[in-house]
């Protein structure tokens, strides 16, 4: 099947030819007929299936037609709700791209940035918004925004949404949408929170399921060290040794993690960079730029920065740090290996981390296939109960010192201050 064969006007075709777009991905296959039918839609994929196309395609459809008809003043027909400002940016991207030759209209509204542009582009009119939850609820508060005419509603990665905490801001939001409009929920896992959660946005919806959390690409080739915890660093250095790694996203649980690993890597001059939440709009969206134009060889990440980010043709991941659910696991190797291309994954597992492998290779039903030839193999024991106990009675006991002294500093007297500073 082509996107010819799913019913789709001419300047839309026009813009995915130039793209290159030829033929849809099962999910797109699946989801256009359903959305130009006005069907409500439940839609289970993992990252990477091309979902965005998959609502982006036939709303903008809608759009066009209806725009055609009446001539209407731009205002918001369209809102997509999203977790993370870098799946938001990257949505709108898609709209723009996939509707060139419509004149539909979109923008994009995030935090950590000042509204000043946002609310421009909203007052000049738009057609399409794409938001994530807190920047969205904040200018409804401010009165930039109502949402009474949409039409057309997304909720997606609602499974991250949860994660995040953002249900209290999802159900205000629904609060406000007019009672009737299509709506389209897009999870990668489907828990019973986030059914009950679908239940409440959507009426008598179609239901797609696209390649299951479970599966992860067969053309993604998935390795794995097992090493101590002390010597992580050393070994990410030796497997970076090859020049053929050119790009690779790495994977840390924390953001302290994250900076410590670009930081080593910057001091064995291998060119790093690292988004996390703690990062300013602008240096997260530099330091991704640089990544895709080749400038930075990894870009350490953790898993809810690095959610919505797709790089054309990534062949390489690596986990610095096992995920503890199985799950992420899959959606962190996804970013490589896509449209059929060819990725490779590597794990860096410690003892602690043992089980989560385990965990994963339930899931995936499969061994990751395991290197032999490893300067830095494992030979500690994972912690007991007890002595886990103990490091974390150890580690609380070492915070509490660092921040008593850190007040104790910030509690000096001035005139010692301005005495240091006179001589």
């Amino acid at each position: 099947m082509q996107f010819e064969d799913l019913k789709i006007i001419e300047p839309i075709l026009k813009a995915l030819k130039k793209e290159g777009y030829t033929f849809p991905t099962p999910i797109q296959e699946k989801s256009i007929p359903i959305v130009l039918e006005g069907r409500d839609l439940l839609g289970s994929a993992q990252t990477g299936t091309g979902k965005t196309a998959a609502f982006a395609v036939p709303i903008l459809q809608h759009l066009f037609i209806e725009y055609e008809r009446t001539h209407n003043p731009h205002k918001i027909n369209a809102l997509i709700v999203t977790p993370t400002r870098e799946l938001a940016i990257q949505i709108a991207e898609s709209f723009t791209v996939y509707g060139k030759y419509t004149g539909i209209k979109n923008t994009v509204i995030f935090g950590g940035v000042k509204q000043g542009a946002q609310t421009d582009a909203i007052r000049k009119g738009v057609d399409v918004l794409v938001a994530t939850p807190g920047r969205l609820l904040d200018l409804m508060d401010q009165g930039f925004i109502r949402l009474r005419d949409v039409e057309y509603f997304v909720l997606d990665e609602a499974d991250r949404m949860l994660d995040m905490g953002f249900i209290h801001d999802i159900r205000k939001i629904i609060a406000k949408l007019p009672v009737k409009r299509q709506s389209l929920f897009f999870s990668a896992t489907m828990p019973k929170n986030i059914v009950e959660l679908s239940k409440k946005i959507l009426t008598n919806p179609k239901k797609v399921e696209v390649s299951p959390v479970s599966s992860t690409a067969e053309t993604i080739k998935q390795y794995l060290y097992y090493t101590n915890k002390a010597n992580k660093k050393e070994l990410l250095v030796h497997i970076l040794q090859d020049q053929n790694i050119n790009q690779v996203l790495l994977f840390s649980k924390t953001k302290h993690g994250a900076d410590k690993i670009a930081k080593n890597l910057k001091r064995k001059k291998i060119v790093a960079a690292v988004i996390h939440g703690d990062k300013a709009q602008n240096q997260r969206q530099r330091a991704l730029m640089q990544f895709k134009a080749g400038e930075i060889r990894v870009l350490v990440a953790t898993d809810i920065a690095a959610r919505g980010i797709d790089i054309d043709k990534l062949k390489y991941v690596i986990n610095y740090d096992i995920p503890n659910i199985a799950e992420t696991y899959v959606h962190r190797i996804g970013r490589c290996g896509r449209a059929g291309d060819e990725g490779i994954s590597i794990s860096l597992c410690e003892p602690e981390e043992n089980v989560y492998i385990k965990d994963i290779e339930k899931l995936i039903n499969m061994k990751i296939e395991l290197v032999n030839e490893n300067p830095y193999p494992q030979t500690d024991k994972p912690m007991t109960e007890k002595e886990k106990k103990e490091w974390e009675k150890e580690k609380l006991r070492r915070k509490q010192e660092y921040f008593a002294s850190k007040k104790k500093k910030q509690e000096k007297p001035r005139h010692i201050k301005s005495y240091r500073n006179k001589h």
